[in-house]
């Protein structure tokens, strides 16, 4: 969207982090994720204490229209290191007014910046909106499944 208000944003720090978990708990609860209350705030806080996993962009000047948060991964696959887009939120009043976009410009040019040639992210299934703009900003879709086991209860 052209005539959109710029999207700013800016690396959250431990300091934000109530403000963070206040807006994970929408985004989770909308996106039907689990939060668990000892594991994604401790999660949270090692994302903002070490920079190597990677980081948690707050979105808007006040930094409450939204988050992202990018972290690094590594494929055989992609080539080596790559980001994962693990979260994009944007809160309520945000949406409809270009920032989705924006935000994932912010997402490419982090990326680009951290010197990893790969961006990657994953979207629901009941999610067809994000997917569609994912899509229509360039990210491909691979036609594959993520699968996960929970090694916590796997014995």
């Amino acid at each position: 969207m052209s005539d959109a208000t710029p999207l700013v944003s800016r690396v959250a720090t431990l300091d934000d982090l109530p403000a963070v978990l206040a807006m994970m708990r929408a985004f989770y609860i909308e996106d039907r994720l689990h939060f668990d209350d000892v594991a994604t705030p401790r999660a949270v806080s090692a994302l903002l204490s070490d920079p190597g996993c990677g980081a948690l962009l707050l979105l808007g000047a006040d930094g409450t229209e939204g988050y992202l948060a990018l972290t690094r991964g590594f494929s055989l696959e992609q080539g080596g290191h790559h980001a994962l887009l693990d979260e994009l939120y944007l809160a309520p009043a945000a949406r409809g007014r270009g920032f989705g976009a924006q935000a994932l410009a912010i997402a490419r040019a982090t990326a680009h910046g951290w010197g990893v040639p790969v961006l990657r992210l994953e979207v629901h299934h009941h999610n067809p909106r994000a997917k569609a703009l994912y899509l229509r900003t360039g990210f491909v879709d691979g036609h594959r499944d993520t699968l996960a086991l929970d090694l916590h209860t796997c014995v």
